[in-house]
């Protein structure tokens, strides 16, 4: 083997409801396409919960300290108190403060043709710092629910340079700044304060413009072709992101990539969906397309050219889907599908 072709170590971690037949899936693609990964299997969510009584053991942090690298299916995080958010907390731990969420129409004929945007959403401030509590009012000790939001000026320079960088790299022609400073005038005018200094710095390169959240979500939906880069902070990206893959179909066909400055995890970004697991029905597209967003950070932008393109040959010339999108196909025939592709 090349160093180029040598296998790159990375965790793997399978998730819980139809996660694992969804990785199995997977790896019969990646088997077609040359096995690029050499996988460290490592267990978290409910599945995780059932072994240890933790949804992310420290074996699972200590193997991706390692590789610096991982793929993982959606975790399940119960719902309620005792357990806080798996996903926050991989995201805290390896200081990921960069979420980039590609959509890009898989299917004609939907609702929006020839979709292709990028989100960048701010992954470590905002509120979901948890920085959360009650007041106690009489006899209520729930009577009032307090939460606060965090943004920092180092924060935002650092995911306002990771956007305008990522749309410079790819070729892009704009970044939008998503914000509410009319209203959140310190927590979020910081934010675009900052995203107007970066702007300014690329001028001439890349484009910059800024949108109001709420008014955001409304041309995204009449217009979306005028937008092009979006990044924004942490709850308002985690809306947004929905908001956009319904525009080419739904989260099964949305990837994410959380990238920090010593770990990268890639993911699907819907959810467990326990009530479909073991029924052989789950589509594994966004899971391919997030190994296509990993193979692309680990210099194997070859591979992950050749693995869009057999997805898209295999679902748009020889029409082979699953249920979602309108097809007959089972989980595994549709990995196999595009494995011939390969």
């Amino acid at each position: 083997m090349t160093e180029k072709q040598k296998q790159i170590e990375a965790t793997l971690i399978p998730g819980d409801g139809m996660g694992p037949e969804i990785v199995a899936a997977v790896q019969i693609v990646l088997d077609a396409l040359g096995s690029p990964f050499a996988w460290d299997v490592q267990q978290g969510g409910l599945a995780a919960i059932e072994a240890g009584g933790d949804p992310l053991p420290k074996a699972t942090l200590d193997s991706i300290r390692r590789t610096k690298l991982a793929l993982k299916r959606p975790l399940t995080t119960p719902v309620g108190g005792g357990f806080r958010s798996v996903n926050v907390r991989l995201r805290e731990e390896f200081e990921l403060y960069g979420n980039i969420r590609p959509v890009k129409t898989i299917v004609p004929g939907g609702r929006y043709e020839n979709i292709d945007l990028v989100l960048i959403r701010e992954n470590l401030e905002g509120l979901y710092v948890g920085f959360e509590h009650f007041v106690p009012i009489g006899h209520d000790p729930h009577g009032v629910a307090i939460a606060s939001a965090v943004n920092t000026r180092a924060g935002a320079r650092r995911i306002m340079d990771f956007a305008f960088d990522y749309a410079l790299r790819n070729g892009r022609r704009k970044v939008t700044v998503v914000h509410k400073a009319n209203v959140l005038k310190v927590v979020t005018g910081l934010f675009l304060e900052v995203g107007r200094e970066v702007g300014k710095e690329y001028e001439g390169r890349v484009a910059m413009d800024d949108r109001i959240v709420d008014a955001c979500a409304m041309q995204l939906v009449l217009n979306p072709w005028q937008f092009d880069v979006l990044v924004t902070t942490n709850l308002f990206g985690d809306i947004l992101s929905d908001l956009m893959a319904g525009l080419i179909g739904g989260l099964g066909l949305a990837p994410g990539a959380n990238i920090g400055e010593n770990a990268a995890i890639f993911e699907a970004v819907h959810g467990s969906a326990p009530d479909i697991a073991g029924k052989g029905i789950a589509d594994p597209i966004a899971l391919l397309l997030a190994v296509g967003l990993m193979l692309d950070h680990v210099g194997r932008q070859d591979l992950a050219s050749r693995l869009r393109a057999a997805i898209d040959r295999t679902v748009n010339q020889d029409k082979i889907r699953t249920g979602d999108l309108g097809g007959t196909a089972t989980t595994h025939g549709l990995a196999e599908a595009v494995a011939r592709r390969l």
